[in-house]
């Protein structure tokens, strides 16, 4: 990996740019509340935009057919840590899915939908890139109402 400094409201507005046709598209909205007073981490700049993609990516595919996706981007400090949320109102995942969803190969089953296709290797890449750059990850989820990833990464303040 190749560490640099990354602010990452830039990279949040980055893919808010990136996504925000294909949320649209769909008749949803991306909301940003970039509250973090220090934004600035290090990290593999390319290794992080694929995790915030990919969490994102996922809130488009796993999104409820009977509602517009609201995908909600937060990011706030604690002490020696930068912290991002993202959030949607999808369909959220089960209690005893929840448990799985970072482990390599792992897919939650999601019932008749054949319309998403995939390994189960985002996840596990995610948490994977988070750990390397001595991270936290953790997911907060509700069928029908949706998901909330929040990441930790130390900060350089």
């Amino acid at each position: 990996m190749q560490l640099v400094r990354v602010t990452v409201t830039f990279e949040v507005q980055f893919a808010r740019i990136t996504f925000a046709l294909k949320v649209e598209k769909n008749g949803g909205k991306i909301i940003t509340e970039l509250n973090a007073e220090d934004p600035v981490v290090l990290v593999d700049d390319m290794h992080f935009t694929n995790v915030v993609f990919n969490l994102m990516d996922n809130a488009v595919k796993y999104r409820r057919k009977d509602s517009a996706l609201e995908l909600k981007v937060t990011t706030w400090n604690e002490p020696k840590r930068l912290c991002i949320s993202i959030q949607d109102n999808g369909i959220g995942i089960k209690k005893d899915d929840l448990k799985k969803i970072f482990e390599k190969f792992y897919r939650v089953p999601t019932g008749n939908r054949h319309d998403v296709k995939g390994f189960g290797l985002g996840l596990a890449y995610v948490d994977k890139i988070i750990k390397d750059h001595k991270g936290s990850i953790h997911a907060e989820s509700e069928v029908g109402i949706g998901t909330r990833f929040v990441i930790k990464l130390p900060s350089l303040a």
